[in-house]
């Protein structure tokens, strides 16, 4: 299961999701130490011609520490969602396996939009699929569109 749930005190993330947390703060440090051997090796040199690249790197210094502050307080802040093996109604969290009108069957991770990736089947609970599946159960009929398309599936598991 892939998914994060936001409140005020705690965020719960999957194991996908803590993971690539973990993966992004491990980038950002490394990016971070990399910016500042840079302007180390600058600062040493006493060329003008090296303002214009400081003030960019400075810059750069200064989005990457911003960011890896905003990862690392929701990692401090993280917590691994509870699995379970069967739910009975589609909340976040969920794995569900629907069929189409053509009968194919596809696969979602119900997720945070902070997790959301719909390519790799993790789809937010804000997105108009998303908030249609919330509380179906199995064999329920779930409608939603794009405002042009409208598309049904039926819900076959809960996971």
């Amino acid at each position: 299961m892939n998914t994060t749930i936001t409140t005020n005190r705690f965020v719960l993330l999957s194991k996908k999701g803590m993971k690539e947390l973990r993966k992004t703060i491990a980038q950002l440090t490394h990016e971070r130490e990399s910016i500042i051997r840079g302007l180390r090796e600058i600062d040493k040199s006493s060329s003008r011609d090296n303002r214009l690249d400081r003030i960019e790197r400075l810059e750069r210094l200064e989005a990457t520490e911003t960011e890896l502050a905003e990862k690392k307080s929701i990692l401090e802040r993280a917590r691994l969602m509870p699995t379970h093996s069967e739910r009975l109604k589609v909340a976040i969290g969920s794995v569900v396996d629907l069929i189409d009108q053509h009968g194919r069957l596809v696969r979602y991770t119900l997720v945070d939009s902070l997790e959301a990736n719909p390519s790799d089947g993790r789809i937010s609970i804000a997105s108009p699929l998303g908030k249609n599946l919330l509380g179906k159960t199995v064999h329920d009929i779930v409608e939603w569109g794009n405002g042009l398309k409208q598309s049904q599936f039926r819900l076959v598991k809960i996971g």
